[in-house]
């Protein structure tokens, strides 16, 4: 099974409870980063698709291509503006859309009426308890507190996580928490320690999340004591040989 269709299979299994998206609009990373079979989605947002320099239609497409199996797309305007423009980006790209509303009357309206048409809805731009409430109570997929803009006001972002899941849990409630604006690993491993669903986090976060001092001395011991091992015949050419084979 090549490594788009496992990553597929995945998503659609619910084999991963901790689940990652990227917060880029740049296909050409996020081709690079799919491939490694660890990138759940993709989200994006108008600053992102203006920093591409693209039709953002032309983005989702060839995210579609690349076989992402859910790609926030946002819309504007008023709620018929964004009623509609959902409907059309679903008609057109199918189960890979999630239409990305804000968390205002307008947002919410067009995310109750593209729910019970059931075309999942990213309720984003949440930065409280209430905000969440009523994006559940309007049918969202998902919700998007902004963990790192909310630390810039000196509100702490994990709390608004933690008490998003917790109020879900308690209440059954089946809208997913999708963490944003991480700008950490610490951030993006504490969020889901606080209950998020999901993380979506730009390229940069994700390569952190490879990293430690420790694994980078132990490769390089290990590679310098590889150097002193002493071989014998590569077991592939011996298996190979006439002699092994009797």
């Amino acid at each position: 099974m090549g490594t788009t269709t496992q990553n597929r299979t995945n998503y659609q299994m619910g084999l991963s409870s901790m689940r990652i998206f990227l917060d880029t609009a740049n296909t050409e990373i996020i081709k690079d980063y799919f491939a490694t079979g660890l990138v759940d989605g993709v989200t994006t947002n108008p600053t992102l698709i203006m920093k591409s320099g693209r039709d953002p239609l032309d983005v989702y497409q060839e995210l579609k291509d690349l076989g992402v199996p859910d790609i926030s797309m946002e819309v504007m305007g008023s709620a018929d503006d964004m009623i509609l423009e959902g409907r059309e980006l679903y008609k057109k790209f199918g189960d890979v859309t999630t239409v990305k509303v804000p968390c205002t009357r307008e947002g919410l309206v067009a995310c109750r009426a593209l729910s019970k048409e059931l075309i999942r809805v990213n309720v984003t731009l949440i930065f409280s308890i209430p905000q969440a409430v009523l994006s559940a109570k309007a049918g969202a997929t998902y919700v998007s507190p902004f963990v790192g803009r909310l630390d810039d006001q000196q509100v702490a972002g994990l709390e608004v996580v933690r008490g998003i899941a917790d109020i879900y849990r308690i209440h059954g409630i089946r809208t997913q928490v999708l963490s944003a604006s991480i700008r950490n690993v610490h951030r993006a491993v504490r969020s889901w320690y606080n209950g998020a669903d999901v993380v979506t986090m730009p390229p940069a976060v994700f390569n952190q999340m490879y990293d430690h001092i420790l694994t980078d001395k132990g490769m390089e011991l290990f590679e310098e004591d590889a150097k002193g091992i002493v071989r014998g015949e590569n077991p592939v050419d011996m298996y190979k040989s006439q002699e092994f084979r009797k």
